[in-house]
Formats: structure tokens, C-alpha cells, sequence
């Protein structure tokens, strides 16, 4: 099995995406990432790595219903996928498992 890698914004990313469950889609994850993370990303960035999560197999994205608070456009809607919350979890052990070998200090 190949490694799994994950920028540190793609991780974040992905992680509201599984957070949000059914309700994931660009303006929800901007929200929740300043909420959660103290990150203030602008759309286009959420967008672009949203993108690349979807062609790495991370998320799979389908298009909701129009709605008229949007002007009748259609918002499109990202799920984890198996594979991507698999990389989450890999990701998440291979950090516990350092942070269990950093020595704690005392001040």
C-alpha cells in the first residue's frame, strides 16, 4: 500500500468536510474552518483544495437543488469519501504516534 499524503490545508479541509456531513459544500467549509481552526481562508482557496481532494479520491462532490435564497443556483455538495477518511486516520496515528515519543518537558 502507498503512503498517503496530505497538506496540512487539504487535511483541514477534509476534516469539515467530515465534519459537515450532507451540508459540505464551499461556503459552509470557509465557516467552519474560521470556527473550528481560527483559519480565515477565502473561497477560491477552500474551492481549489476541495478540487484536489475530489481528483486524489478523498471527497466525491454532486450537485444540490437550486434554491432561492442562492438566485435559484445549485450548490455543490462534497462527502468523504472511504478513502479519504482512511487518509484522516493515517494521518491522526502517525501523529499520535510521535507526539507519544516527544519527551515532556518541565518549565
Amino acid at each position: 500500500m502507498s503512503r498517503i499524503y496530505l497538506g496540512e490545508l487539504e487535511e483541514l479541509v477534509l476534516l469539515m468536510v467530515a465534519l459537515l456531513r450532507d451540508e459540505a459544500y464551499g461556503v459552509a467549509i470557509v465557516e467552519q474552518l474560521l470556527n473550528q481552526a481560527n483559519r480565515g481562508l477565502s473561497i477560491s482557496a477552500v474551492h481549489a483544495v476541495l478540487h484536489r481532494l475530489e481528483e486524489k479520491g478523498f471527497v466525491k462532490s454532486k450537485m444540490g437543488g437550486a434554491s432561492e435564497e442562492r438566485g435559484g443556483r445549485r450548490k455543490r455538495l462534497f462527502k468523504i469519501t472511504a478513502f479519504g477518511r482512511n487518509a484522516l486516520e493515517e494521518v491522526r496515528d502517525t501523529r499520535n504516534a510521535i507526539w507519544s515519543l516527544v519527551p515532556k518537558t518541565s518549565s
